[in-house]
C-alpha cells in the first residue's frame, strides 16, 4: 500500500512540470500578439513580417505534431519531453538575441515550433499512462488543457508586462528560464518501459503530412498581399510572373496544392496500413464520427481565440497607439474569464456531457465576440472590450477541456499517443490559421482599422461553425473497439 500511494504522490507532482511545459507552448504564440509593434520597430520590418513569424511558428507545431507524437513510441515518452525542451529553450535564447527578422524566425517559428512539437504529445500520453483510473485522468487532462487555455490568455498581460518593463527580448528569456524550471522539475517523472518491438518511423508521411499543411497556411498568408479572389498584383516565382493581376490569387493555388498532398498523404498511408506496415498514422482514426467532430471543435476553438487576439492586438497597437503593456491589460478580461471557466472545468464535466459544453462553449464565445463588435467603434473606449473579452474568455474555457476529453476518451488506451499527435495537431492548426486568416483581414488595414469588424465578423463566423458541429455530435458516446484500430 505506501508504494501504491508513493506511486500516486509521483503521478501527481508529474502534472505540474508537464501542466508548465504546456503553458508555456501555449504562451509563446500569444504573448507576441502584444508586442507586434515594438518586435517590428525593433528589427526595422513591418507588421506582416511579425504575422508571418507568429504563423511559422503555429504551423511549424501543427506540421511537426503528428511526427511528434509518433518518435514518443520509438524513443520515449520523457525523452521526446526532455529533448523537446532544450531545442524549445536553444530557440527561445536565439530569438532573444535576434538583430533581424531571419534569426527571429530561425529561433522562435522553427526551433521552438520543433521544440513543442517534442514535447507536447509526450505530455498527454504521459498524463493516460500515470493515471489509469478514468475519473482522476479526466482531471488532469482537464489541468494540461485549462493550462494551454490560460497560456494563451495569460500570454498578453505577462508578455505586455514584460516587453514594457523590460523588453520584449526579456519575454524571450522569461521562457528560456522556465524551461529550465521544468527539467528540473521533470526529472523524475516515470515513464513506462517501450515495448521491446517498436515502430519504424514512417518518413514519407513525415513529409507528405507537413508539406500539405504548410501549403494550405502558406496559401491562407498570400490572401494578405494579393486578396482572395483575384490577384490584387502580378505574383511572381523566381523574377517569373505565374499568375497576373486580375488571375486567381495565388491563395487557391497553393490551397488546392495543400489540398492534393494531404490527399495524397491520405491515400499512402491506407496503402501502408493496408500491407502491414506501420503508417504516421492510421486512417481508422478518421473513421469515428464522434473524434472527427471533436477534432473539428478543437480546430475552430484555438482558431477563434487566437484569430481574436491577433485582431485586436493589432488594431489596439497600431490603430489606437496602445502600447504593450496597455493591450495586454485590455486583454485581462479574456484571461479572467477563461481562467474562471477552466478552474471550474472538472466540475462542469462531472454534472454535463461533453456535447453540451462544446455547444454552450461556443455559443457564449459568439455572444462575446458579437457584444466586440456592438459596443465597438472606431474609437471605442477600453471599458467597451471588457464584456465581450470577458465572454470569449468563458466561452473558449468551457470547451477546452471537453474537447479534449471527448477525443481521448473515443479511443483505446493503446491508440492514445496517435490520437493525441492529431488531436494537438488540429489545435495548433487551428492556431495558425486564426492568425493568418485575422492577419490577412487586417494587414492591408491598418491605416485606418476599417477591416478590425470586419476580421471580428469572420472570427465570429468559424465560432457559428464551432457551433453548429457541436450540434452534430452524437449524444450516446461512440466508442472504437480496440480491434478496429
Amino acid at each position: 500500500m505506501p508504494s501504491t500511494a508513493g506511486a500516486e504522490r509521483a503521478a501527481r507532482a508529474a502534472v505540474v512540470p508537464l501542466a508548465l511545459a504546456q503553458f508555456v507552448a501555449s504562451y509563446a504564440a500569444s504573448n507576441m500578439n502584444v508586442a507586434i509593434s515594438s518586435i517590428a520597430t525593433d528589427l526595422d520590418t513591418s507588421v506582416t513580417g511579425i504575422q508571418t513569424t507568429i504563423t511559422l511558428f503555429t504551423l511549424t507545431m501543427a506540421a511537426l505534431m503528428i511526427p511528434g507524437s509518433k518518435l514518443t513510441d520509438i524513443w520515449g515518452r520523457k525523452f521526446c519531453f526532455q529533448v523537446g525542451l532544450v531545442v524549445y529553450g536553444a530557440g527561445a535564447l536565439l530569438a532573444s538575441l535576434a538583430q533581424g527578422l531571419p534569426l527571429l524566425i530561425l529561433g522562435y517559428s522553427l526551433l521552438e515550433g520543433v521544440g513543442s512539437a517534442l514535447l507536447i504529445p509526450p505530455i498527454y500520453i504521459l498524463i493516460t499512462t500515470l493515471f489509469h483510473d478514468t475519473t482522476a485522468r479526466a482531471r488532469y487532462f482537464g489541468v494540461v488543457s485549462g493550462a494551454a487555455g490560460i497560456g494563451a490568455a495569460a500570454g498578453p498581460l505577462i508578455g505586455g508586462l514584460v516587453t514594457s518593463l523590460l523588453s520584449w527580448r526579456a519575454s524571450f528569456l522569461l521562457q528560456v528560464l522556465i524551461v529550465v524550471a521544468i527539467i528540473w522539475l521533470g526529472r523524475g517523472i516515470a515513464d513506462p518501459p517501450l515495448p521491446a518491438q517498436r515502430p519504424a518511423f514512417d518518413w514519407p508521411g513525415a513529409v507528405l503530412s507537413a508539406l500539405g499543411l504548410f501549403f494550405v497556411v502558406f496559401g491562407v498568408l498570400q490572401s494578405g498581399e494579393y486578396g482572395w479572389g483575384t490577384a490584387t498584383k502580378d505574383y511572381a516565382i523566381g523574377g517569373t510572373v505565374v499568375i497576373p493581376q486580375g488571375g486567381l490569387s495565388p491563395v487557391w493555388l497553393y490551397l488546392g496544392l495543400g489540398v492534393v498532398v494531404l490527399a495524397v498523404f491520405v491515400g499512402y498511408a491506407w496503402t501502408r496500413e493496408r500491407s502491414g506496415r506501420t503508417p504516421l498514422v492510421s486512417v481508422t482514426l478518421f473513421a469515428n464520427l464522434t473524434s472527427n467532430l471533436g477534432l473539428l471543435t478543437q480546430t475552430l476553438q484555438w482558431l477563434v481565440l487566437q484569430g481574436a487576439f491577433f485582431v485586436i492586438s493589432v488594431f489596439l497597437q497600431q490603430v489606437r497607439g496602445f502600447s504593450a503593456i496597455e493591450t495586454g491589460l485590455v486583454l485581462v478580461p479574456a484571461t479572467i474569464g477563461l481562467l474562471l471557466s477552466s478552474a471550474a472545468a472538472p466540475r462542469m464535466a462531472r454534472r454535463h456531457r461533453e456535447r453540451r459544453l462544446i455547444r454552450f462553449g461556443f455559443f457564449v464565445t459568439t455572444l462575446g465576440l458579437g457584444l466586440l463588435l456592438l459596443l465597438g467603434g472606431t474609437r471605442p473606449s477600453v471599458w467597451s472590450y471588457i464584456p465581450g473579452l470577458f465572454l470569449t474568455g468563458i466561452g473558449v474555457g468551457i470547451m477546452l477541456t471537453a474537447s479534449v476529453n471527448l477525443v481521448q476518451s473515443v479511443w483505446p488506451e493503446r491508440v492514445q499517443g496517435d490520437i493525441s499527435g492529431v488531436s494537438r495537431s488540429v489545435s495548433n492548426l487551428g492556431s495558425s490559421l486564426g492568425v493568418a486568416i485575422a492577419g490577412s483581414l487586417v494587414a492591408g488595414a491598418v491605416p485606418g482599422g476599417g477591416q478590425y469588424f470586419a476580421a471580428i465578423v469572420i472570427v465570429g463566423g468559424f465560432a457559428i461553425i464551432g457551433w453548429f458541429a457541436a450540434l452534430l455530435l452524437p449524444w450516446k458516446e461512440q466508442r472504437t473497439a480496440p480491434q478496429q484500430v
